[in-house]
């Protein structure tokens, strides 16, 4: 099993919801970590607040679609503490929209972060694990990687690459000491899924969880950390779905 005390991590959308879960979870550990999101007003705030009760953490803010961007996060990670444990690819975005309508640059928007900043985050991650001989890496993909969703085109393609980059990864890296997987979350209540946000819409998406309800940002970054600590899963994405995909 891998003690993340002492371990260096980063967390991409560190921020908030399910990274921001992720993040404290890790500093419960006894994890260093990197803070990463392209919102620097509030990754600072995060960052200050977790300094303030003792975690070793520090920010750098990042546009997880831009690889110039990811290789200088991966970059100052490594000019700051040393090395890189651990990387988590959570940094993500969407959009719903009728297919046959959706432009080439709303389409790309959603690819560029989702599945281009996975393939950057694994890249230059592995680049530094060689050097120091492993390490776990951990990629957000969602149960839209494993069922459709009318008018979740763009994110229905980023997640279903993300859960197939996954596998390959594994495979490749295998004998390096370095493993790959990925966690898909079913819905998750955060600042944009609640039930004031959406209203009539809340229930009938707690409807589609069998287990009566949505998930906990820390439920998510619990099956994160079992996935990190677990030295004999790779290749594998984990759903944390209340049942979801059961059906």
């Amino acid at each position: 099993m891998t003690d993340l005390n002492g371990k260096i991590a980063i967390v991409t959308g560190g921020a908030s919801g399910i990274g921001l879960a992720t993040v404290k979870a890790f500093v419960e550990k006894g994890a260093k970590v990197v803070i990463s999101d392209y919102n620097v007003e509030a990754g600072k705030a995060v960052e200050k607040e977790l300094k303030e009760q003792g975690a070793d953490v520090l920010f750098i803010q990042v546009d997880a679609g831009n690889e110039e961007s990811v290789a200088n996060l991966v970059s100052e990670t490594v000019k700051h503490y040393g090395r890189l444990d651990v990387m988590v690819n959570n940094a993500g975005v969407g959009t719903l929209s009728e297919t046959h309508q959706l432009s080439y640059e709303d389409y790309h928007k959603v690819i560029r972060v989702n599945q281009d900043g996975v393939f950057f985050g694994i890249k230059y991650a592995i680049r530094e694990m060689l050097k120091t001989g492993g390490g776990a890496i951990v990629n957000t993909s969602s149960i839209l990687g494993s069922v459709g969703e009318p008018g979740a085109f763009a994110y229905n393609a980023s997640k279903g690459a993300v859960n197939l980059m996954t596998k390959s990864a594994a495979l490749q890296y295998a004998s390096k000491n370095i493993r790959v997987n990925a966690v898909a979350p079913g819905y998750i209540e955060t600042g944009m899924v609640n039930k004031e946000a959406l209203g009539e819409f809340y229930d009938g998406l707690v409807a589609r969880h069998p287990v009566g309800r949505l998930g906990q940002p820390e439920e998510v970054a619990h099956a994160i950390v079992f996935l990190v600590e677990n030295d004999f899963v790779t290749g594998t994405t984990v759903l944390v779905d209340g049942g979801y995909t059961a059906q």
